[in-house]
């Protein structure tokens, strides 16, 4: 399984207690999907690590200090779980999560092309800040000074994922 087919879930931080649970610091905007009873994840080493990926099913989980403890099938105790500390859990692509209209996975944003509704290429979209209201879209302009790009309505008017573009308005001062 090629590498950049699988997003990162979460990341096994350390154990709990003696009975083979972990604690997970969740990377997903879906953790109650993720990590709910029956769940399938792929384990993967970190990198430079010794070990090969495997399989694993979430047999039960709940939310304790911003982590998840979870509780895996076929551990029981904290001596088959330990070495696996720092070791990623993954899904394939396939098993993303649907959203809903409007919204986007940062995955799928980032490399598009910012275009202005008069056709303008104006960029490519290089990162996503979020400080607090509303995203805000990094734009790489091609003499090299950056646009940010104000994530609402006004603004984005549209987006076109298979075609890596985005539509925008240009507020007076973006520019």
């Amino acid at each position: 399984m090629a590498e950049e087919q699988l997003l990162n879930v979460g990341k096994i931080v350390n154990t709990h207690g003696i009975r083979g649970e972990v604690k997970v610091w969740p990377q997903t905007d879906f953790p109650d999907v993720r990590f709910r009873n029956g769940s399938r994840l792929l384990v993967y080493p970190p990198a430079g690590t010794a070990g090969s990926p495997f399989e694993i099913e979430v047999v039960s989980s709940r939310e304790q200090n911003n982590l998840f403890i979870v509780k895996l099938k076929g551990y029981d105790n904290i001596n088959q779980i330990e070495k696996y500390k720092g070791w990623e859990l993954k899904v394939t692509e396939d098993e993303r999560v649907e959203l809903e209209e409007g919204e986007y996975y940062f995955r799928d944003i980032i490399g598009c092309e910012a275009v202005t509704e008069d056709g303008e290429k104006l960029g490519t979209i290089t990162d996503i800040l979020s400080p607090g209201a509303n995203d805000v879209w990094v734009v790489k302009r091609p003499k090299g000074k950056e646009l940010m790009l104000p994530v609402i309505d006004e603004v984005v008017l549209d987006v076109d994922v298979p075609a890596k573009t985005v539509k925008v308005r240009l507020m007076e001062g973006l520019l």
